[in-house]
């Protein structure tokens, strides 16, 4: 009986190491100024690398809807050919460390600005994404938050990523 309760255990905690480790899904960003909802970005895999895509903004409130993937109004006019900005690559090539729970070695970008920055990233152990962008040995990490489907507004359908390929922006 014991060694079947340590079994099932370290089946469990290894399991649960495993799920935390997983940076792909849904994640809400969150301004470091105003602490409100910026954006939602859709991370997902491809050619087994980490990508992360626009797919919902918010206005300056952190409620209301500004753009989605599927409407596709405003523009990224920092980024190279002014690319819309639901539906752009902000991060690309992360690769999972094999001897940590980090993503990195890969960029992200900030289409407000229209910088590129090295990048890693990783699960906090209360499910929070915490994203870094730095150059050199500097940087700086955001807490990016879960987000449940059943927030998106009634008529988004939730992207399917498993088809996607990323397109990988330039700056100006």
């Amino acid at each position: 009986m014991k060694k079947t309760l340590i079994m099932i255990a370290s089946v469990l905690f290894l399991g649960s190491n495993v799920f935390a480790q997983n940076v792909t899904g849904i994640w809400q960003t969150i301004d470091d100024e105003t602490n409100k909802p910026k954006s939602v970005v859709s991370i997902y895999e491809y050619n087994n690398k980490v990508f992360g895509r626009i797919i919902m903004t918010y206005e300056d409130d952190g409620v209301t809807v500004k753009d989605t993937m599927y409407l596709k109004k405003y523009t990224a006019d920092k980024v190279a050919g002014n690319p819309l900005m639901c539906g752009l690559d902000i991060i690309w090539d992360m690769n999972k460390e094999k001897e940590s729970k980090k993503y990195k070695k890969g960029k992200i970008m900030d289409p407000l600005k229209g910088k590129i920055y090295n990048s890693e990233m990783w699960c906090a152990e209360n499910g929070d994404l915490i994203v870094r962008g730095k150059i050199a040995f500097f940087g700086k990490n955001q807490t990016w938050k879960s987000f449940d489907v059943k927030n998106f507004p009634a008529d988004f359908i939730v992207p399917d990523t498993t088809n996607w390929e990323p397109v990988i922006p330039k700056t100006k």
